[in-house]
């Protein structure tokens, strides 16, 4: 893999009169994101982009290559300092990905494989499966997670341990028969945490002790043929938006090109309005040799409803409410909240959160039938977000919520009721999974 060498662009943009990257890259005729991604450490330039920086700059493509050439694997800490690239100035809309491809049709060529980090109950490997991709490792920490993971598929290679733990140690150590650079997916959902910037140049070192670090790490361990990453829609706007381009950036040093967007639940096949934000990445060798450009699942064009998808559901077990809260929402109508309350029951009820005004249309919430469920949290009954059913006086059992985030009935959840909760809770709806994956499966049908 061949790597050029900033300080000898520089040197012939010096000879040419060029003086800005920005310049150079209106020259090449592509994005200065594009220039940046160019002369990334990891990015392979025997490609066109290269060749055409060879004919601007009147070069010959040795005279501006590093005298050390990268080699694999690579070190976590090279990944550290090659982050810090002060060039690169990050622009999120220009990574927002806007063309769909319809996937109804879209097949996998055959069994693609994926390794996924923190895989919780399985929703997200779930949907992946069903696309066409054969899960070679899943890691998380939670026993009771795993518990559920091995209960369901047996022949899965349940990696019960620190995302910490496996990145130290190696993710090779752990997932067998997979080299560098063969992998066709790494996907999984880190959580959102806020980073330590130590300066103004935004890098990698930025993010140590968050997940999206081991997660960043790991994707370059494997260098997989595209990755998946998904996380809330917070994200976007997380610490003034610099979390999601430090994100954007270092995915796209590590030698990748990234799409993403926020998706909504609603779209595939999910009767729930989650919204979920997407990154999906290609290695832009593989960009180039193939002339790839990543299509998001188109919307399904319907919507199903909290009706279409609770018929005949399995019993089960399921929280219930307290006597005084089962009273109170008693007087709510189906699609209501406290606002059909009686003024005096709706203030005893809501305290100091009735004089605070807005909408606040979670409280003392009852569904109807007719809709599609708010997104589901990790616990059934909080006084904020409820989600009373449409014609009892009670939260969602414990397959109902299944059923809201996809989940087939025979998907058991192998443990108490309240971690069930947090289990269904906390994953990706399968529907979802199972568009995003074969919209990603449509990039990897291309690759010869």
């Amino acid at each position: 893999m061949y790597t050029l060498s900033k300080e000898k662009v520089r040197q012939h943009m010096n000879k040419h009169g060029i003086s800005t990257q920005k310049e150079l890259a209106d020259q090449l005729g592509i994005s200065k994101n594009q220039l940046s991604m160019l002369l990334s450490p990891n990015f392979n330039p025997i490609k066109t982009n290269a060749m055409r920086l060879c004919e601007v700059l009147d070069v010959e493509l040795e005279e501006i290559l590093m005298s050390e050439q990268i080699e694999f694997p690579f070190e976590a800490d090279t990944l550290v300092e090659q982050s810090h690239d002060e060039d690169l100035e990050v622009n999120v809309d220009d990574f927002e990905g806007q063309d769909f491809i319809d996937i109804h049709n879209i097949t996998a060529n055959r069994k693609y494989s994926a390794i996924e980090l923190f895989a919780g109950a399985g929703g997200l490997a779930l949907g992946l499966e069903q696309a066409g991709f054969e899960s070679k490792g899943l890691v998380e920490f939670d026993k009771y997670a795993c518990k559920t993971l091995r209960k369901n598929r047996p022949d899965w290679n349940v990696i019960e341990k620190d995302i910490i733990e496996v990145t130290e140690q190696g993710i090779k150590n752990f997932v067998k028969d997979i080299g560098i650079g063969e992998l066709d997916l790494l996907s999984g959902g880190y959580p959102c945490q806020a980073f330590s910037y130590a300066g103004k140049k935004m890098g990698l070192s930025d993010a140590r002790g968050t997940m999206f670090y081991y997660y960043a790490q790991l994707l370059k361990q494997l260098l997989p043929k595209t990755f998946l990453a998904e996380n809330v829609r917070g994200l976007i706007s997380h610490d003034e938006g610099r979390t999601f381009a430090l994100m954007l950036k270092v995915f796209s040093e590590i030698g990748y090109t990234v799409t993403w967007k926020v998706l909504r639940a609603l779209d595939y096949d999910v009767a729930q309005k989650r919204e979920r934000i997407v990154m999906i990445g290609i290695r832009n060798d593989l960009v180039e040799q193939y002339d790839l450009k990543y299509e998001l699942p188109q919307p399904y064009g319907y919507q199903l409803t909290l009706k279409d998808v609770l018929q005949n559901v399995p019993e089960s077990e399921g929280a219930k409410y307290p006597e005084s809260k089962r009273t109170v929402l008693d007087l709510v109508p189906p699609g209501g909240y406290w606002r059909d309350l009686p003024d005096n029951i709706a203030m005893q009820y809501m305290g100091k959160s009735y004089y605070s005004g807005g909408g606040r249309t979670g409280m003392a919430r009852r569904l109807s039938w007719e809709e599609p469920s708010l997104t589901l949290t990790c616990s059934p009954a909080q006084k904020q977000t409820e989600r009373c059913h449409p014609d009892e006086t009670r939260p969602f059992n414990v397959r109902e919520y299944a059923r809201i985030q996809s989940f087939p009935d025979d998907w058991v959840f192998d443990c108490s009721m309240n971690n069930a909760y947090k289990q269904i809770g906390n994953a990706v709806p399968v529907n979802m999974a199972k568009a995003i994956g074969l919209s990603i499966v449509n990039v990897l049908n291309q690759m010869k």
